[in-house]
């Protein structure tokens, strides 16, 4: 069986039931959560003066990463050189519908300035026409580019755009091209994360591929309530507020 038969045979099974729900590990403890939290600023009017700040924040409150579009990765891999804080960095954002060597160039430019982990939304419109083959292909042309590279890679399905179905075969693509993460959002959609959606996800990659959870999350209730959903990464703006409430 070729793997996009097995992708097609997978997601029709799991539309009429899913696995079990397995959450990959415990949620964090108070400010412990710090580490799992994506310090994010993409707004298109992000100065480099905020981007100072972000990265400052970062390294106080210790997150998992500072999270910036890829005109400011050497702004903030200098910044937060000697820290244990990754820079992430988005690409084909926040559409999706850039051609595929676009994206792979430029995942390799990112990774070359600084950046460690690569959030990359999904051709979302081939998602939704069932462009299969050729979503697989561009997930793996970048996956092999990021890992390469010793990065990480998350793939953005937007799932406030998507179908049930559209979800499950998003994932279940995004996992067979060797992506680390899949991720609900890219803040930009007409929704955010939930935690039905986050939920869907965990259970159809299972415990041990990375779930992100992103758009919306602005308070520490609502970042346990996507972690004990499934999610072991969280994208915010509101890092420092959830930290704080923790």
């Amino acid at each position: 069986m070729d793997i996009l038969t097995e992708i097609i045979t997978q997601a029709k099974a799991y539309l009429h039931e899913l696995p079990p729900f397995c959450p990959p590990v415990s949620p964090p403890q108070g400010k412990a959560i710090a580490g799992w939290l994506d310090h994010t600023l993409l707004k298109p009017e992000a100065t480099v003066g905020q981007v100072k700040q972000l990265c400052e924040e970062a390294r106080a409150h210790h997150f998992a990463s500072a999270c910036v579009n890829p005109i400011f990765i050497p702004l903030a891999a200098n910044l937060l050189v000697g820290t244990e804080v990754k820079v992430c960095a988005t690409i084909g954002f926040p559409l999706g519908a850039v051609l595929p060597t676009v994206k792979v160039f430029e995942a390799l430019a990112c990774i070359s300035a600084g950046a460690t982990e690569i959030d990359m939304v999904i051709h979302i419109g081939g998602l939704k026409a069932k462009e299969y083959g050729a979503l697989l292909n561009e997930i793996q042309g970048v996956a092999q580019i990021v890992h390469t590279q010793g990065g990480l890679l998350k793939v953005i399905l937007e799932t406030a755009l998507l179908t049930e179905e559209e979800k499950i075969f998003g994932c279940l693509i995004a996992q067979a091209g060797g992506a680390d993460f899949v991720k609900t959002s890219t803040g930009f959609g007409p929704g955010g994360a939930t935690v039905a959606d986050v939920r869907l996800m965990r259970c159809v990659v299972g415990p041990d591929m990375g779930v992100k959870a992103a758009g919306g999350i602005r308070t520490h209730a609502d970042a346990l309530a996507m972690i004990q959903a499934g999610a072991n990464r969280l994208g915010t703006s509101s890092g420092v507020k959830i930290v704080q409430e923790a």
